[in-house]
């Protein structure tokens, strides 16, 4: 069930009139400088403190289960055990491994990890969706916080939308990426933009908040309150349909290589893991 959160505001105190006059005069001079974003309303949020070793939420979040590569010859198979998703010291930890592993379809794999979604428990249309996370290192690693069309089932994939809020790749570690899938835009033709961190930082060396704002024929992304790009209509190719006025629901998961980001390779060292904070949505 999607849960709603009421926002706190604060009532003004009162004023005399004599200092309004004042006050208007100091409004007006710096109204041209520094427009107030608007207030909004937390109205989704999980800040994952249930108790160490617990799965995330289920009123909240389900599992992807399986291997097969996911589209992308990804080498891992997403399981739903504590060993790869799990709660500890107040984030969400979600860990891929090296080891044998059997899965669903009967296939055996070198690497395990977790994928989840809100699919079938909350999705939403506009906003600004964000999460705190710090993200490992090392080559064949794909870490990403992202969003897929809610009708997924019935209209397929691109043409449902996909909002890739952040995607890591281990072999630029200095990066993170921004991406809208839709019809006729979509796997290497995807509308994507880098960020790239100062010389010499590293994206796995901390946790870092990184968030889209989701308008009408509008999306922006965010990396620590800083925007980097800006998506519309006019930024598809041309022709080409705008999908990103309808539910989207919310993805993390953390890959083991695939076509993008290649495989590990003998310095990656597991386990890895993939750490949330918290993630938001407020409108």
């Amino acid at each position: 069930m999607c849960q709603s959160f009421r926002s706190v505001r604060f009532r003004p105190p009162n004023i005399p009139c004599f200092c309004l006059v004042a006050l208007v005069a100091v409004v007006a001079a710096n109204a041209a400088a520094s427009e107030p974003a608007p207030a909004r309303s937390l109205i989704w949020a999980d800040e994952f403190s249930q108790p160490d070793g617990s799965l995330p939420d289920p009123e909240k979040w389900t599992f992807d289960l399986g291997g097969g590569g996911w589209g992308n010859n990804e080498l891992q198979t997403y399981t739903g055990r504590t060993n790869n998703c799990r709660i500890e010291g107040g984030h969400l930890v979600i860990e891929a491994r090296k080891e044998t592993f059997t899965g669903r379809d009967g296939k055996t794999r070198d690497y395990t990890s977790a994928r989840i979604k809100t699919e079938d428990k909350c999705s939403w249309i506009y906003g600004r969706i964000e999460a705190r996370l710090q993200v490992p290192r090392g080559a064949g690693i794909w870490p990403a916080f992202w969003m897929l069309g809610a009708e997924i089932d019935t209209a397929g994939w691109p043409a449902c939308g996909e909002i890739d809020i952040m995607e890591y790749i281990g072999r630029e570690p200095g990066k993170v990426f921004g991406t809208v899938h839709g019809p006729g835009y979509s796997g290497g033709g995807g509308i994507s933009r880098s960020y790239a961190f100062p010389e010499g930082v590293a994206v796995a060396d901390d946790f870092h908040v990184f968030a889209v704002e989701w308008q009408t024929n509008q999306i922006q992304w965010f990396v620590d309150g800083k925007p980097y790009f800006t998506v519309t209509p006019a930024s598809l190719p041309p022709g080409k349909k705008w999908v990103f006025d309808r539910p989207h629901f919310l993805l993390l998961n953390l890959a083991v290589g695939g076509n993008w980001p290649g495989p590990p390779n003998a310095e990656t060292v597991f386990p890895q893991r993939f750490r949330v904070d918290y993630v938001r949505v407020y409108r």
